[in-house]
């Protein structure tokens, strides 16, 4: 099942479905497992496991610094494949991978493909990779039926957002606000203008990032977006609540 089939199956039932984030080996894979449970029994409908990068360009403060120590406690690319090799079989949500273009190129674009196919992933999300050299990537994609998630942003002109879209495969990410993640969004009318000039490049569906962290967002996107993706809130009650924290903070999101 392709991703765009899979979101209009789960929406069928929800009005807003929910991505949600984890670091791969921060603060363990132990842990990274416990927040996947917690995350599946909320309901969770996809997750980006990202993969340590020592150059995350696209996140804030909190997830350089768990890149950082992901990497000084030993996490590899492999182990990161295997980890999503088994919560791909292990829960009903889907998968992506997210982390920065060095990753395909250290291990060559069809192996990158490959692995992430074995491993039970449906796409990944590169934000630093410029469409106009993906071409190749996306055609080894297009084959495996593997799909590039493509980010459009405030900042891109109509268009730039044409050239996304077209490129665009499974569904898009919209960057709500300008800079990294981590900072809270102010849900307001740049936030829908926004989506309503993406859609006009694309039919894909809308996940809607950068800086969701209460209900009261989710209630905003209500009828806007296809999708609220949920990182550096998620992380922070983690860090600050662990799992109880966690379990109240999606229970709370999604009711």
């Amino acid at each position: 099942m392709g991703l765009q089939h899979y979101i209009a199956e789960r929406k069928k039932s929800k009005d807003l479905l929910v991505m949600a984030h984890v670091v791969c080996g921060y603060p363990s894979f132990a842990e990274n497992l416990q927040e996947l449970e917690i995350m599946a029994e909320a309901g969770v409908d996809l997750v980006e496991l990202q993969f340590p990068f020592s150059e995350p360009s696209a996140d804030g403060p909190l997830f350089v610094h768990a890149n950082e120590q992901s990497l000084k406690a030993g996490t590899t690319v492999d182990q990161c494949f295997e980890f999503m090799k088994l919560i791909s079989e292990r829960f009903d949500f889907k998968v992506l991978m997210m982390g920065y273009y060095n990753t395909a190129f250290k291990m060559g674009e069809a192996r990158f493909v490959q692995r992430i196919k074995e491993s039970g992933g449906v796409g990944y999300i590169l934000p630093d990779l410029p469409v106009e050299e993906s071409g190749n990537l996306h055609r080894l994609s297009a084959e495996a039926g593997i799909e590039p998630i493509i980010l459009m942003t405030p900042t891109s002109t109509d268009r730039r957002l044409a050239q996304l879209g077209a490129a665009s495969r499974g569904m898009v990410y919209v960057v709500a606000r300008k800079g990294v993640t981590g900072s809270k969004t102010s849900m307001g009318d740049d936030v829908v203008a926004l989506i309503a000039r993406c859609r006009q490049h694309t039919d894909l569906p809308m996940g809607v990032g950068f800086g969701i962290s209460c209900k009261a967002d989710m209630d905003f996107l209500r009828g806007h977006a296809d999708l609220a993706i949920v990182g550096t809130a998620a992380l922070k009650i983690w860090q600050e609540s662990g799992a109880e924290g966690l379990r109240r903070f999606f229970a709370e999101l999604m009711a």
